[in-house]
């Protein structure tokens, strides 16, 4: 019986079912592909950046549509080909029965339009699929531009490496994978249809019919031209892929020399091979064409690789210094300009490490002094939560920010953070669906406080006399109560936050707020007040179109029938600040910290944003965050870039979610490039409010990737460079117990200049795979200079201490080891951030907070770091010792390293806890060139005091050394007498 006589129509049942069960595993596939598209374009609606998402998807949509048509379309020519030219033949009953591809002929013949076009697009879906993800890359080239900037080998404009050189390419990979697949099919059809059969009993094993070795001959010829095009375009990739890593990003002297010509014979060799495969179409002889093939990969092998490696071998290295220099130089140039450390943005000033003035003598050092920050915002998370949660569903990130902020006419660095909604903190009845998403909905005000202020010196921390209320954070609260009791030092207006870090922790992510009108407020607002939101964010869900779409998205029924959902309600989602940028702005690269800042009465978010480019020539690769390690322990891959700009500040509201993004770069080519695919999404500089400027921060991650770069590109000899001698290292953090790379620290510092506080990004920088202090970085914060990297560069004759060193010469000290001993018997120990602060005209100054958190018998107790010491080092003058002071306040460490009176100059930590300092309160700066005021007349008494203080001084350095604990407890009794005499007498404690 032949197949076309067992074949017989389905039942109907049997197609309904069929169709029923296609349609919905369609439906199970597409279906939550269109929920979230839906909901995102209301989304993208509610924020009021429709456009963006509009432009991305209409460009997602072309490319999977012209990429599947292109390489559907060459199959389908391949197998239409293929299938017309084949034999026309007619098979005897005994040849059929052997035959076993006449099964698969047959169906094939029945419908063959439907095989055809169905393969043909089987195989181009998923190549169309992977081509809408690089939407940015044709975007880019369609609306591209100059850098002007060219290149050092070929004289191009940079534009050409970054917006047309990836598109070019990625046309290049398209037409391979088509073409490739197009031989594969048409030698599958051939086969198929008898163009190619296997002959063991003649003298070739494989046939190959005339029509069937044309079109491998032309498919096969115009792979070898795109081959040819590749060569082509991989000479332009020597300019950021060279062989010269790690020591330089580029093409060297055998790049240029041995691998580019090299490329050109390849070139050349290419064409040949591929005219010799359209030569088989007249001539039947194979061998051409085969010996061009073979002669391609032989010149691959000896040219390509043999040829540069002998050069690099023979000629490079004997003389690697003089050969590499002018493409080191080009290397140093380009980097330079890729990420802005240029001799435009960067100043270079000798320093000699070694004060040479008294500190209090130099206005600059009474402001840097007076501001030298005390709190570190990595040790204070918990601190901060035990003391301002307010409830237990409220929290902080586990990292605070710091800022800087004037109040009552000074200005202070200060650490802040927003007390935001901590979903995963919810419990009990807390985490029922009605009270996690509906009544628990926001968090409740802005926290800051002094980053140089304390509330009380912490005096008897290793005995048992600890108050419990002595060195902490000084708080100025933005609140609710605080709004509504009318006293609140940073003035905002609505407090409820709505959007932030922690907020987004929760899974899923989203809060329903309103609800039917009439209905009672519903969302916890105080002890004694609920609330109904009121602002511009969220998504409707009052009909059933978008309830129904939210239920899907978040599978999730009460959506659907939970009475607290009607008209008037919406729900809002995407709620962390960085995603909320990244959606709206999908071409940024974000930065990892965002901060809160109170601006016009309202708390914002502030995200840095930063354009980026993979391929800038001879520019170093690098990364813009620091390695991730996951969950099997091994770093994650990071994306390696070569050219950064800080380009974007953009805003997210905390209360409506509004994000707005400001132009902060107007040379940049690559944001002019996206502000042209999204015209309007981006505001001009000139827009930026005057107050939101005065909070915006050189971010971070961009500082230290460029930290990292200057390590090596601050040199401009070439050989120099090449023997990495004078190169820099960034020190190992002292603080850490895990190790790593020292952080940057913001801190406050007087100007050279007028004196006044200015807030910068900071770094030391010791010498390469050495401990000793080479250079000190700063970068400035303030809208005047902001941008601007300062570089002190220390002499490499003379050994300043670096930070570890530094942290060892203040742990060793005999009074600091000893009163750790008693410290560690009941208390954990955090040693904070380790500041280096240039001051003396010329000297270094370290300064350390030292926290304890006292160890207590249960897991449950409530203890939290304070301020307990203050450690501070400085190179002595002349005999090139090392000072170090250790004391409850600066004013005292201070004291004992420059002598009575210098810590006059910092600002009082506060007497006690019930008389807290005034917060934002400081000496005022003295004018540029004037003379440091005298100091007030001291009483007779109040002179005893000091005297008396000096020798209870003296006394316990004595009893450091003797390793008697009995005599230094004394010695400690009496310098405890000493200081509370001192404060009886009219003296302020610092």
């Amino acid at each position: 019986m032949q197949p076309s006589d067992r074949m017989r129509a389905l039942p109907r049942r049997a197609r309904i079912t069929i169709i029923v069960t296609v349609a919905l595993v369609a439906l199970l596939v597409i279906g939550p592909r269109l929920v979230v598209g839906y909901t995102d374009w209301l989304w993208f609606g509610e924020v009021g950046y429709r456009r963006v998402w509009g432009t991305v998807l209409v460009t997602r949509l072309i490319l999977f549509t012209a990429v599947t048509l292109l390489v559907g379309a060459v199959i389908f020519a391949a197998m239409v080909w293929a299938y017309r030219s084949r034999p026309l033949f007619a098979a005897t009953a005994s040849a059929t029965a052997k035959d076993p591809l006449e099964r698969y002929r047959t169906v094939v013949l029945r419908r063959p339009q439907s095989f055809t076009v169905g393969i043909a697009l089987l195989l181009a879906l998923p190549f169309g699929l992977h081509a809408q993800a690089s939407w940015e890359t044709v975007q880019l080239f369609l609306h591209g531009g100059a850098f002007g900037t060219v290149d050092a080998e070929f004289g191009y404009d940079i534009g050409f490496y970054v917006f047309d050189l990836p598109f070019y390419r990625l046309i290049l990979t398209w037409l391979f994978i088509a073409v490739f697949l197009a031989m594969l099919i048409g030698l599958g059809t051939h086969y198929l249809f008898g163009g190619i059969r296997l002959a063991p009993n003649k003298d070739h094993l494989i046939e190959v019919s005339r029509p069937a070795r044309i079109q491998l001959a032309v498919l096969a010829g115009t792979f070898i031209a795109l081959k040819a095009a590749s060569y082509w375009l991989d000479r332009y990739s020597l300019l950021w892929s060279g062989r010269k890593e790690p020591t330089f990003t580029g093409a060297g002297y055998t790049d240029i020399n041995a691998v580019l010509p090299a490329r050109l014979i390849m070139v050349a060799i290419a064409v040949l091979c591929a005219v010799a495969f359209f030569a088989a179409i007249a001539v039947r002889d194979l061998r051409i064409p085969a010996m061009a093939t073979a002669l391609l990969v032989l010149s691959a092998i000896l040219v390509g690789g043999i040829y540069p490696a002998l050069i690099e071998q023979f000629s490079v290295r004997p003389n690697a210094a003089d050969r590499e220099s002018p493409y080191i130089d080009r290397n140093i140039a380009a980097t330079r300009q890729a990420y802005g450390i240029g001799s435009d943005r960067v100043e270079y000033l000798d320093y000699p490490g070694v004060g040479t003035r008294p500190p209090r003598d130099i206005p600059a050092d009474v402001t840097t002094i007076a501001n030298a920050r005390l709190l570190d915002p990595t040790v204070l998370a918990r601190t901060f939560t035990q003391q301002q949660q307010l409830k237990n569903f409220y929290g902080f990130p586990e990292h605070l920010n710091i800022d800087r902020y004037t109040i009552d006419g000074q200005l202070a660095d200060y650490i802040v953070a927003a007390r935001e909604l901590s979903p995963n903190s919810l419990s009990g009845n807390q985490t029922q669906w009605i009270n996690r998403h509906t009544v628990y909905t926001h968090g409740n005000g802005f926290v800051a406080a002094p980053a140089s202020r304390v509330n009380a010196a912490a005096r008897d921390v290793a005995g048992q006399a600890t108050s419990s209320d002595s060195g902490y954070p000084v708080y100025a609260v933005s609140d609710i109560a605080s709004q509504a009791a009318g006293h609140q030092l940073i003035p905002v207006e609505q407090p409820r936050i709505y959007y932030g870090e922690v907020i987004a922790h929760a899974d899923p992510d989203y809060a329903i707020v309103g609800g039917p009108e009439g209905a009672p407020p519903r969302e916890y607002d105080t002890d004694t007040a609920q609330y109904t939101y009121t602002g511009t964010g969220g998504v409707p869900v009052g009909n059933w179109a978008n309830r129904l779409a939210f239920a899907a998205r978040y599978g999730e029924r009460n959506i659907l029938f939970s009475g607290a959902v009607g008209p008037g309600s919406k729900i809002i989602f995407n709620r962390d600040p960085a995603t909320r940028v990244e959606h709206v702005a999908p071409w940024l690269t974000t930065d990892n910290n965002p901060y809160p800042a109170v601006v016009g009465g309202r708390i914002v978010w502030i995200v840095d944003g930063y354009t980026t480019a993979a391929h800038y020539p001879y520019s170093q690769v690098g990364s813009l965050a620091e390695p991730v390690v996951g969950g099997t322990g091994r770093t994650l891959p990071l994306e390696q870039v070569s050219y950064v700009r800080n380009s974007v500040k953009a805003t997210v509201d905390a209360y409506d979610g509004t994000v707005t993004l400001y132009q902060v770069d107007e040379n940049d080519p690559v944001l002019r490039a996206w502000m042209r695919v999204f015209p309007g999404t981006v505001q001009s500089a000139e827009a930026i409010p005057t107050e939101l400027r005065a909070h915006f921060r050189y971010p971070e991650d961009l500082f230290r990737l460029q930290r990292d770069l200057l390590a090596k590109y601050h040199v401009d000899d070439p050989r120099e460079f090449f023997t990495t001698n004078a190169f820099w290292s960034v020190p190992s953090d002292p603080t850490a117990d895990t190790g790593g790379e020292q952080p940057p620290y913001y801190v406050l510092v007087g100007d050279a200049g007028s004196a006044a506080p200015s807030f910068r990004l900071t770094s030391a920088m010791v010498g390469f795979n050495r401990e000793f202090l080479s250079a000190y970085l700063s970068v400035h914060s303030d809208p005047e200079n902001y941008g601007r990297i300062d570089i002190l560069r220390l002499p490499t004759d003379t050994q300043t201490q670096g930070p570890r060193q530094t942290q060892n010469s203040m742990i060793s000290d005999t009074r600091v080891a000893s009163e750790r001993t008693l410290l560690e018997r009941s208390n954990k120990i955090y040693y904070a951030n380790l500041l280096t602060l240039p001051i003396a005209d010329g000297g270094i100054l370290y300064v350390e907070p030292l926290f304890t958190e006292r160890l207590t018998s249960t897991a449950e107790a409530s203890t939290f770091p304070q301020l307990a010491r203050v450690l501070v080092s400085y190179r002595e003058p002349g005999t090139g010792g090392v000072r170090v002071g250790y004391a409850p306040t600066l004013a005292e460490a201070l004291d004992q390293v420059f002598g009575a009176g210098t810590g006059a100059v910092a600002t009082t930590p506060g007497g006690d806890a019930t008389t807290p300092p005034p917060i934002g309160g400081q000496p005022p700066a003295p004018p540029p060139g004037a003379p440091p005021a005298p100091p007030p007349a001291a009483s007779d008494q109040l002179t005893a005091a000091v005297l008396e203080l000096n020798a209870a001084l003296a006394n316990l350095r004595e009893a450091q050394h003797t390793g008697d604990f009995t005599t230094y407890g004394a010695a400690l009794d009496r310098l405890q007498q000493a200081i509370d005499t001192y404060l009886a007498a009219g003296g302020t404690p610092h």
